[in-house]
């Protein structure tokens, strides 16, 4: 299983033009084929006088499930470059519809392939996209004077601290890395003479979001 991965914690817009086309790239997280249809079939009533409305997504919990589509577009001009966007950027469950209105000027083969891409790009850009890592979430309660150590030890190793919980003891809520668990507890049993004590409790998934915050998910 893969340690971590990209995904779209808040989607976004963006568009270009074209020789007067306008390209408007809609982005979403999504977790299944159906929540992925569902939207899709949603944006092409929202861009009902569009001349195109092409997709593309990948979703990572349905066994790498890839679809795309290129909507009445010459074959291989929309949907492929669209998913090729999405492989190259890394980004899973994630769709990506390009809504086209047409400005009167054939693009031919080569300019429809950039400008879905150019546009996938764009959209990228207004989103916000997350670095998700597996990790453990452990509870590691001590005494206080042991404190600085333990957020010594965390912060040179980039461990993420959930939380500190003030009480009799001092408590750490961290997400460890799946290949620095055992390495990181050895280092806080060593630092703290084997006082510490530590909990493993469920794998999660956590990132990042832009504004800096944790983020603990399921899977």
């Amino acid at each position: 299983m893969q340690d971590s991965y990209k995904m779209v914690f808040r989607g976004g817009s963006g568009e270009i033009v074209v020789k007067k086309s306008r390209f408007i790239a809609s982005v979403f997280s999504v977790d299944t084929t159906e929540e992925a249809e569902k939207i899709i079939e949603q944006v092409k009533k929202k861009y009902w006088d569009a001349r195109h409305n092409c997709y593309a997504y990948i979703i990572k919990e349905d066994m790498l499930m890839q679809k795309c589509s290129d909507d009445g577009e010459p074959q291989g001009t929309a949907g492929r470059p669209m998913l090729d966007v999405l492989y190259g950027e890394e980004i899973y469950n994630i769709l990506v519809v390009v809504t086209r209105y047409f400005g009167g000027t054939l693009l031919g083969t080569g300019g429809l392939i950039r400008a879905y891409t150019d546009a996938v790009k764009e959209g990228i850009k207004a989103s916000d996209i997350m670095e998700k890592y597996r990790a453990y979430k452990v509870k590691i309660k001590t005494d206080y004077t042991f404190l600085g150590k333990i957020q010594h030890i965390a912060a040179s190793h980039d461990v993420a601290v959930q939380d500190i919980i003030y009480g009799d003891k001092v408590e750490f809520v961290m997400l460890i890395l799946h290949d620095m668990y055992d390495r990181f507890t050895d280092m806080i049993i060593s630092a703290t003479s084997a006082s510490a004590d530590i909990q493993r409790e469920d794998e999660v998934w956590y990132g990042y979001s832009a504004d800096g915050k944790i983020h603990v998910f399921e899977r």
